[in-house]
């Protein structure tokens, strides 16, 4: 019965990290670019007693083994990038990929992280940066006389002077994309960072190969399905609920095995 504390112990340890996870999603909602978390689960090391096929004092074979589980673990929690509506804001700062891809954000050591969010905005100087203050990466830089600003499918950023009717191109954005983006880690403020399970960065314009185009004057929005994150939130608080039962059940058997004794 002992064995059975644990293993319930386990699944209730292991639900509640699930509802962590879910909690997290539903928080971020509507959080531009946002890219929902999935806990993913393993079955632990099974306590064999008797092995498949062991042979019998009559010279048969057992057809099934003895195998008792001791629970579950989690085993990771994994990005899921697939894409996320995209909704008209007129800004013409804001830019949403459409497909595969991530901006590029020089961070303030030097390193470039890698976002979704593209609710862009202009520093003192005139350089598009993100709503952290984070430049792109390769920099652009809109003149403080310009009159209008247009990005293209392609990353191309034009833009309008005074005295010109023809647009004059001041900067290209490029995008970055991985083998395995699910390998990225996330750092907080939409941004992640490469790691060895995603490999290094293949860099492209927008709209070519495999990288999405761009989409001036709409923003990503979080992938997440309120309706699924709240199944799946109750279906972890039930699953919860029963391996707290397990317990109960567990202790209230000892408690018999132990009266039997008195």
């Amino acid at each position: 019965m002992i064995k059975s504390l644990y293993t319930s112990a386990t699944g209730m340890t292991a639900m509640s990290e699930n509802v962590n996870v879910i909690s997290n999603n539903l928080a971020n909602v509507s959080t531009t670019g946002f890219k929902r978390s999935v806990a993913e689960f393993q079955d632990l090391l099974y306590q064999t007693t008797r092995v498949p096929g062991t042979e019998t004092p009559q010279g048969s074979q057992e057809p099934a083994g003895i195998q008792v589980g001791v629970g579950t673990k989690l085993a990771a929690v994994a990005k899921d990038f697939t894409q996320g509506d995209l909704t008209q804001t007129n800004n013409n700062l804001d830019v949403a990929i459409q497909g595969r891809g991530f901006f590029q954000i020089t961070q303030p050591d030097g390193t470039i992280a890698y976002t979704r969010s593209g609710n862009f905005q202009m520093d003192n100087s005139g350089q598009i940066v993100t709503v952290g203050g984070a430049p792109l990466n390769p920099s652009v830089r809109i003149p403080s006389n310009a009159t209008s600003v247009t990005i293209s499918n392609s990353g191309a950023v034009s833009v309008l002077q005074p005295g010109s009717v023809t647009p004059a191109v001041v900067g290209q954005i490029e995008l970055a994309d991985f083998v395995n983006p699910a390998g990225l880690t996330s750092q907080g403020g939409n941004l992640y960072n490469q790691t060895a399970a995603s490999g290094t960065p293949l860099i492209g314009m927008p709209g070519t190969q495999e990288f999405g185009q761009l989409n001036q004057g709409f923003t990503e929005t979080s992938n997440v399905n309120v309706v699924t994150e709240l199944t799946n939130l109750i279906l972890a608080q039930r699953a919860y609920e029963m391996n707290s039962k397990g317990i109960t059940t567990s202790d209230q058997m000892m408690q018999t095995a132990t009266a039997l004794k008195t």
